[in-house]
Protein backbone atom coordinates (compact mmCIF):
# COMPACT_ATOMS: atom_id res chain seq x y z
CA UNK A 1 0.00 0.00 0.00
CA UNK A 2 1.23 3.45 -0.89
CA UNK A 3 2.24 5.80 1.95
CA UNK A 4 -0.15 8.70 1.75
CA UNK A 5 1.22 12.18 2.29
CA UNK A 6 -0.97 14.39 4.49
CA UNK A 7 -2.23 17.49 2.74
CA UNK A 8 -1.27 16.14 -0.72
CA UNK A 9 -2.72 12.64 -1.14
CA UNK A 10 -5.44 13.16 1.45
CA UNK A 11 -6.72 16.10 3.47
CA UNK A 12 -4.24 16.96 6.21
CA UNK A 13 -5.32 17.76 9.75
CA UNK A 14 -3.38 20.40 11.62
CA UNK A 15 -3.80 23.56 13.58
CA UNK A 16 -2.18 26.49 15.24
CA UNK A 17 -2.05 28.62 18.34
CA UNK A 18 -2.43 32.37 18.20
CA UNK A 19 -0.07 33.11 21.08
CA UNK A 20 -0.83 36.45 22.70
CA UNK A 21 0.96 38.60 25.27
CA UNK A 22 -0.27 41.33 27.61
CA UNK A 23 0.64 44.03 25.03
CA UNK A 24 -2.01 42.71 22.59
CA UNK A 25 0.71 41.28 20.33
CA UNK A 26 0.97 37.86 18.71
CA UNK A 27 4.07 35.73 18.20
CA UNK A 28 4.64 34.69 14.57
CA UNK A 29 7.20 32.50 12.80
CA UNK A 30 8.48 33.17 9.29
CA UNK A 31 8.63 30.13 7.03
CA UNK A 32 12.08 29.36 5.59
CA UNK A 33 13.02 27.83 2.23
CA UNK A 34 12.70 24.21 3.47
CA UNK A 35 9.17 24.69 4.83
CA UNK A 36 6.43 22.36 3.55
CA UNK A 37 4.60 25.28 1.88
CA UNK A 38 4.13 29.07 1.87
CA UNK A 39 7.82 29.95 2.05
CA UNK A 40 8.36 33.54 3.23
CA UNK A 41 4.99 33.80 4.98
CA UNK A 42 4.50 34.59 8.66
CA UNK A 43 2.33 32.16 10.59
CA UNK A 44 1.11 31.27 14.05
CA UNK A 45 2.80 28.39 15.86
CA UNK A 46 1.38 24.99 14.92
CA UNK A 47 1.52 22.03 12.63
CA UNK A 48 0.18 18.60 11.81
CA UNK A 49 -1.78 16.35 14.17
CA UNK A 50 -0.22 12.89 14.47
CA UNK A 51 -2.33 9.74 14.37
CA UNK A 52 -3.66 8.94 17.87
CA UNK A 53 -2.91 12.44 19.21
CA UNK A 54 -5.54 14.92 20.37
CA UNK A 55 -5.50 18.28 18.60
CA UNK A 56 -4.73 20.23 21.79
CA UNK A 57 -1.87 17.84 22.63
CA UNK A 58 -0.54 18.30 19.11
CA UNK A 59 -0.59 22.10 19.48
CA UNK A 60 1.20 21.90 22.83
CA UNK A 61 3.80 19.60 21.26
CA UNK A 62 4.25 21.91 18.26
CA UNK A 63 4.85 24.92 20.55
CA UNK A 64 7.60 22.98 22.35
CA UNK A 65 9.13 21.71 19.07
CA UNK A 66 8.95 24.99 17.12
CA UNK A 67 9.73 27.63 19.74
CA UNK A 68 10.75 25.76 22.92
CA UNK A 69 7.93 26.91 25.20
CA UNK A 70 5.06 25.41 27.16
CA UNK A 71 1.74 27.06 26.39
CA UNK A 72 -1.60 27.45 28.08
CA UNK A 73 -4.44 27.13 25.59
CA UNK A 74 -7.39 29.24 26.74
CA UNK A 75 -9.61 29.67 23.68
CA UNK A 76 -10.85 28.08 20.48
CA UNK A 77 -11.19 29.97 17.20
CA UNK A 78 -13.06 28.90 14.07
CA UNK A 79 -11.36 26.17 12.04
CA UNK A 80 -9.55 26.97 8.77
CA UNK A 81 -10.00 25.37 5.37
CA UNK A 82 -6.52 25.94 4.02
CA UNK A 83 -6.36 25.05 0.33
CA UNK A 84 -2.99 25.92 -1.18
CA UNK A 85 -3.52 25.60 -4.93
CA UNK A 86 0.06 26.51 -5.88
CA UNK A 87 1.41 23.63 -3.77
CA UNK A 88 -1.56 21.28 -4.44
CA UNK A 89 -2.25 20.97 -0.73
CA UNK A 90 -5.43 20.85 1.36
CA UNK A 91 -5.43 21.21 5.15
CA UNK A 92 -8.15 21.56 7.76
CA UNK A 93 -6.78 23.45 10.73
CA UNK A 94 -8.03 23.80 14.28
CA UNK A 95 -7.14 27.21 15.71
CA UNK A 96 -6.57 28.10 19.33
CA UNK A 97 -5.70 31.04 21.54
CA UNK A 98 -2.84 30.65 23.95
CA UNK A 99 -0.21 32.29 26.08
CA UNK A 100 3.29 31.27 27.09
CA UNK A 101 3.27 29.35 30.35
CA UNK A 102 7.04 28.81 30.63
CA UNK A 103 10.16 29.20 28.55
CA UNK A 104 11.64 31.85 26.31
CA UNK A 105 10.58 31.61 22.64
CA UNK A 106 13.36 30.84 20.17
CA UNK A 107 13.55 29.21 16.76
CA UNK A 108 14.01 25.47 17.36
CA UNK A 109 13.73 24.36 13.71
CA UNK A 110 15.96 26.74 11.70
CA UNK A 111 15.53 24.59 8.59
CA UNK A 112 11.79 25.41 8.63
CA UNK A 113 11.71 28.92 10.14
CA UNK A 114 14.10 31.84 9.82
CA UNK A 115 12.51 34.55 11.99
CA UNK A 116 10.36 34.87 15.10
CA UNK A 117 8.78 38.15 16.23
CA UNK A 118 5.97 39.67 18.26
CA UNK A 119 3.61 41.80 16.18
CA UNK A 120 0.82 44.16 17.29
CA UNK A 121 -2.46 42.56 16.17
CA UNK A 122 -3.29 45.59 14.05
CA UNK A 123 0.21 46.01 12.52
CA UNK A 124 1.01 42.72 10.85
CA UNK A 125 3.62 42.08 8.16
CA UNK A 126 2.37 41.89 4.56
CA UNK A 127 2.85 38.17 3.97
CA UNK A 128 0.76 36.44 6.65
CA UNK A 129 -0.64 32.96 5.98
CA UNK A 130 -4.41 32.92 5.37
CA UNK A 131 -5.23 30.77 8.46
CA UNK A 132 -3.21 33.13 10.67
CA UNK A 133 -4.87 36.22 9.20
CA UNK A 134 -8.33 34.59 9.65
CA UNK A 135 -7.54 33.69 13.27
CA UNK A 136 -6.46 37.24 14.08
CA UNK A 137 -9.57 38.66 12.40
CA UNK A 138 -11.83 36.29 14.37
CA UNK A 139 -10.06 37.06 17.65
CA UNK A 140 -10.33 40.83 17.15
CA UNK A 141 -14.05 40.42 16.34
CA UNK A 142 -14.58 38.43 19.54
CA UNK A 143 -15.47 35.27 17.60
CA UNK A 144 -13.95 32.58 19.80
CA UNK A 145 -14.90 30.23 22.62
CA UNK A 146 -13.21 30.60 26.01
CA UNK A 147 -11.89 27.27 27.24
CA UNK A 148 -10.58 28.46 30.64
Amino acid sequence: MKNLKSGKDCIGVGGGILILNNKNETLLLKRAKNAKNEVGYWQKIGGEVDYGETVISAMEREAKEEIGVRVEIFGYLEHSDHIIKGDSQHWVGFNYLGRIKSGIPKIMEPEKHNDLKWFPLKKLPQKVSPPTRESIKNYLAGRYIKLK
